[in-house]
């Protein structure tokens, strides 16, 4: 199984290339971009050494299959996906906020709660809940859409409004469209025997029109529990059977790497690279429920490349 780790196309059209942490993003003209979803995967705000085979065909179909599945709620910036790794769509003009959905308390929010902390992002928290205990209702905790190098950060929907980076009706819209996009993929996923815990949303605007943007409800950008002993485990306060990749993050911790200066990040054998894989296959067919195809990789830049000229070609 090969990987792909980079991308140096030159398509018809093409006016820039964004090389980011997992995808590269090449701009045709002034309304289109394709994105390219490679097998880097980053963890700890690093990019590791090895490419995970299958990882970008897995993401990009996990989000082309939820993008047009709450068409009905929010148009999107999805036009096609002329090869398993790539989606070409609408060129948005983003947000600089993220709009993060919680219907749980975990990850870092149990951690601020734990610390102390009864309030998130100006939302006020119950008293009393423990670590993976649903909200009354879920709640948003947006942050910064942060700049290369640097973290995002939790804000308030007052911050955001005051400061200027969403003007408030259309803010209102966002959280109005990221709230039924969660009702939606929590019944998408109760379907599967999944719960879908957390997640996060991008919007920008096409034309006047607010869009929903980049990838949804994949692994990468969504935490699941498995519905099947969820409440067992929740009363006697053991840890949830996850179905994200929170799994190379804990073997990453395991081994010492934390993304912290000075620390190595630990030998990605063949052996552990093809076990991620797997992983990732576990996670596509849990998620949507689809048996995955595991299209030719010996070379996929050909294939790509070939793939992407023919649809510019049929436009």
């Amino acid at each position: 199984m090969k990987a792909l780790t980079k991308t140096s196309f030159s398509f018809p059209g093409q006016t820039d290339v964004y090389h980011g942490k997992v995808r590269d993003v090449y701009f045709l003209g002034d309304d289109l971009l394709c994105m390219v979803a490679t097998d880097r995967i980053s963890a700890f705000d690093v990019i590791l050494p090895e490419g995970i085979p299958y990882k970008g065909q897995i993401l990009n179909q996990i989000a082309a299959k939820f993008l047009n599945a709450t068409r009905d709620i929010v148009p999107n910036w999805l036009l096609a996906t002329p090869d398993p790794m790539v989606s070409v769509g609408y060129r948005c003009e983003g947000y600089p906020v993220e709009m993060i959905v919680r219907g749980y308390l975990c990850g870092s929010a149990w951690r601020a709660y734990k610390a102390g902390a009864r309030e998130i992002c100006g939302v006020q928290l119950p008293e009393g809940m423990r670590e993976n205990e649903a909200f009354p209702t879920p709640i948003i905790t947006p942050t910064t859409k942060a700049e290369i190098g640097t973290h995002d950060e939790d804000i308030s929907r007052e911050e955001i409004i005051a400061r200027g980076l969403v003007p408030e009706k259309e803010y209102e819209l966002l959280e109005k469209y990221a709230l039924a996009l969660f009702a939606r993929g929590q019944e998408i996923a109760k379907q599967h025997g999944l719960i879908l815990v957390d997640t996060k949303y991008e919007f920008g605007s096409y034309k006047g029109q607010v869009m929903l943007m980049d990838e949804v409800h994949t692994p990468d950008s969504s935490r699941y529990f498995y519905a099947d002993g969820y409440a067992e485990r929740f009363a006697a306060g053991e840890p949830q059977r996850q179905l994200s990749k929170e799994f190379v993050r804990e073997w990453l911790m395991d081994n010492g790497f934390q993304g912290k200066a000075g620390q190595q990040v630990p030998e990605m054998t063949p052996a552990i690279v093809n076990s991620i894989t797997d992983r990732y296959v576990e996670l596509f067919e849990g998620i949507t429920g689809d048996t995955f195809v595991r299209e030719e990789t010996d070379d996929l830049s050909a294939r790509i490349e070939k793939n992407i000229i023919a649809y510019l070609q049929s436009k």
